[in-house]
């Protein structure tokens, strides 16, 4: 092994225990790939037992927690105990490595797909109207009554029982990319004037209690240590959007809360900046100084090469979340371990497409992406 990876192959035990064999994690990333009642297909099966080997914690694609919360097309569901079975089978894939697995949850909030959401009733914080995306139309969501906050939060709860029941190692919640977490905590899209908006503080009550309701339900159910990680966009690009002071408020709230590691959501790990950035800090020197190891930070973000990761992690990087390169190099950590990264793609290769053991669908999103993914004959 290469000695500048040293730091990449370090273990870490989390807070509450468990101990992780390396400082790479399997980014959560959407494979469009559950079968059409939404339950785990043998696709996605393969896809997980092919690259969980070397990592040192899984974290899955995201999962809804009520059906109103879907997403992304194909995406499996854990909103009811009828898909506990199905959320057995991906657990037992994403553990086949000897990682632990951690189960990403979420509610898409006013980034759910109207066609796919019951009588297409899009809800957020505020009706406040949202921009399309690649995989949303712009909707003008609904604003959540007090009552259906409550239940939101609630199945939360519900879906981290789920979770613990069906053999997972931990839980994630997706609070970032601005599903309903991010709704309610910011300015921009909370425009409430009740006790869940308008203040910080009244801002902070929902992600507070989604946190406060998953960690009752874990020291409920849970029968060994399992792990909690809350997952951020630290600011937003649109002028009174979410910013840095008030994320730094967040992650102090959250290691008052007990969570095990905060995960940073980054277009680039190494060189994004803050919106309103005044200096040449990035976000990973800023969350790394603000977090001060109080709790690992684990980050996402175009690390493809062991190169990136070893920089990130020299830059005080707890852990590193690696995607593409998972998804062009299945054995990604084996290959450092045994001194060949000389080997790793840099590009997938047509030629090559069934060893990888694509889901179709997220094949044919990464031929649609444009620049997301080198292609190569």
């Amino acid at each position: 092994m290469n000695a500048k990876y040293t730091k990449l192959l370090e273990t870490l035990t989390l807070n509450n225990g468990i101990t992780l064999r390396n400082r790479v994690v399997m980014s959560p990333m959407t494979t469009w790939a559950s079968n059409d009642d939404y339950t785990i297909s043998d696709e996605e099966v393969k896809y997980y037992q092919k690259r969980v080997k070397g990592v040192g914690l899984v974290i899955t694609g995201c999962t809804h927690v009520q059906p109103n919360g879907i997403g992304f097309t194909h995406e499996f569901a854990a909103y009811d105990d009828t898909f506990i079975p199905s959320l057995r089978k991906l657990a037992a894939a994403a553990k086949s490595g000897g990682a632990p697995a951690v189960l990403q949850i979420f509610h898409a909030g006013n980034k759910a797909l109207p066609m796919l959401t019951p009588n297409g009733d899009v809800v957020s914080s505020s009706a406040v109207e949202t921009e399309a995306t690649a995989f949303a139309p712009s909707v003008t969501p609904r604003a959540l009554s007090h009552d259906e906050i409550l239940e939101v939060i609630h199945a939360f709860g519900e879906t981290t029982r789920r979770a613990i029941e069906a053999g997972f190692d931990g839980v994630e919640i997706h609070g970032a990319h601005g599903f309903l977490l991010q709704n309610f905590f910011s300015p921009f899209f909370n425009r409430r004037e009740d006790q869940w908006g308008g203040s910080l503080e009244n801002r902070l009550r929902f992600p507070l209690a989604v946190i406060q309701e998953m960690k009752a339900v874990i020291q409920k159910h849970a029968t060994k240590p399992f792990i909690f990680g809350y997952r951020i966009s630290p600011d937003e690009p649109m002028e009174g959007g979410l910013r840095m002071k008030d994320t730094y408020t967040l992650i102090d709230r959250m290691i008052e809360e007990g969570v095990d590691y905060v995960h940073a959501s980054l277009v680039d790990a190494r060189s994004s900046k803050p919106v309103d950035s005044q200096d040449e800090k990035t976000y990973l020197e800023l969350l790394v100084e603000h977090v001060n190891g109080r709790l690992p930070l684990l980050a996402a973000g175009s690390m493809v090469t062991p190169d990136d990761v070893a920089a990130a992690l020299d830059k005080g990087l707890t852990l590193a979340a690696v995607g593409h390169g998972l998804i062009m190099n299945p054995d990604w950590v084996e290959k450092i371990e045994n001194g060949k990264e000389a080997e790793l793609e840099t590009a997938i290769k047509i030629s090559k497409v069934s060893e990888l053991e694509l889901p179709e669908k997220l094949w044919n999103a990464i031929q649609a992406s444009g620049p997301w993914f080198k292609i190569e004959d």
